[in-house]
């Protein structure tokens, strides 16, 4: 089965200050070993964001060519704005980007695979799969 990797996963795995070999950094190298690494453009756009060199930017941007972006389908904004929307009947706030993963999750019926806490408070009203590291 596919993941879908958020960027708080990608992050902490492309930190060059982060302690290496972590349980989440492996399962990722795991992941990408096994080919089962899915990618948004929303996640990409948010991993080359704020990168301070060109030099970076190119070297990171190149590195994550090797995975093709998810095509996205009208439905998937539309069940995004979804989830959006009953999480807030619930007082559970997030951002437009987050919501896209989970919808896009729950389309192609794949877990999410994240450090982020506010996905735990989602999965609890959108029946959302996380990935644990194994």
């Amino acid at each position: 089965m596919n993941v879908l990797v958020d960027t708080s996963v990608w992050s902490l795995a492309l930190r060059r200050r982060a302690p290496r070999e972590t349980g989440m950094e492996r399962e990722l190298t795991d992941l990408i070993g096994e080919g089962r690494v899915l990618m948004l453009g929303a996640i990409r756009q948010e991993l080359l964001s704020g990168v301070r060199t060109i030099e970076q930017f190119k070297k990171l941007r190149d590195s994550l060519r090797s995975f093709p972006d998810e095509a996205l389908m009208q439905e998937d904004y539309e069940d995004a704005a979804n989830c959006f929307n009953r999480c807030r009947l619930k007082g559970i706030q997030g951002s437009n980007t987050d919501f896209l993963l989970c919808a896009v999750a729950l389309r192609r019926n794949v877990p999410i695979f994240t450090t982020d806490d506010d996905f735990r408070g989602f999965a609890k009203h959108l029946r959302l799969e996380l990935h644990q590291p194994r």
